[in-house]
């Protein structure tokens, strides 16, 4: 079955213009063009489209998408099954946040209780959830499911003593950070005291430690604009300057 630009929009629930801006991009083209002029998609098409807008329910940006299904190495039934993977995923973050909400109202509304251990284990799910929504992609690309996973469980099984130390060494580390930036000095004693306990800082969340994990995390802090915004809050080009004092710190070279 063909359809041209409108009946497809229809369809699949997007704008007319929505189509025509993914063949402006490149994202996807119609199968051909016909006599009067109009584009016309065919069942590839169709796929694809339904592939796209897989995607940008999880979040992942165009730019992005188009390099994943425009790879030679693209595999469509690969694929499907990523998208279940990580809707199943989402669903459980969706039911668990709702079942909070749903407890938080009864307390409010004085049909039950929830004691601080439900409190702070809420807010410790809640805090993996927001983690998941912003960097998830991005991170899970980088390093496995596997790692991230497990450092989602060791978030789970903190206690909240230990939860809050490891809050209390991220402000140090941001205040050591901005002190040693001053310096201009990656190499200098309050950077690599920054680098070292930057280095503290991850032990609280990463099931294991590596120079190469904590050089790449620290790179990645200046090659996604939302951790180098965060990083650079205050004065910028603090992100690079962390990047750099981390390097140093673990003896690895910048690319």
């Amino acid at each position: 079955m063909e359809y041209t630009v409108q009946r497809l929009a229809k369809m699949a629930g997007i704008t007319s213009r929505t189509l025509r801006y993914y063949d402006e991009i490149g994202i996807l083209k119609p199968a051909r063009i016909n006599s009067s002029g109009y584009r016309i998609y065919g069942q590839a098409e169709v796929d694809r489209l339904q592939q796209i807008l897989f995607y940008r329910e999880l979040d992942v940006d165009l730019e992005n998408i188009k390099k994943i299904v425009n790879s030679p190495s693209f595999d469509e039934v690969h694929a499907l099954k990523e998208h279940r993977e990580k809707l199943l995923t989402k669903r459980e973050q969706l039911n668990s946040l709702i079942a909070n909400v749903d407890k938080t109202l009864a307390v409010k509304e004085g049909r039950t209780t929830m004691s601080d251990k439900e409190k702070f284990e809420a807010f410790k799910q809640n805090i993996i959830d927001e983690n998941e929504k912003k960097y998830g992609e991005e991170v899970r690309e980088k390093y496995g499911d596997d790692k991230i996973n497990k450092s989602n469980a060791k978030v789970k099984g903190m206690s909240q003593e230990k939860f809050a130390e490891g809050e209390r060494l991220a402000q140090e580390v941001l205040d050591t950070l901005h002190e040693a930036f001053l310096t201009g000095d990656p190499a200098g004693e309050l950077a690599q005291k920054t680098a070292d306990l930057h280095r503290q800082w991850l032990g609280f969340y990463w099931d294991s430690y590596s120079k190469e994990a904590h050089a790449g995390l620290a790179q990645m802090y200046v090659d996604d604009e939302r951790f180098t915004a965060y990083y650079d809050k205050k004065t910028p080009g603090t992100a690079a300057f962390l990047r750099d004092a981390v390097f140093i710190y673990t003896g690895m070279k910048k690319d």
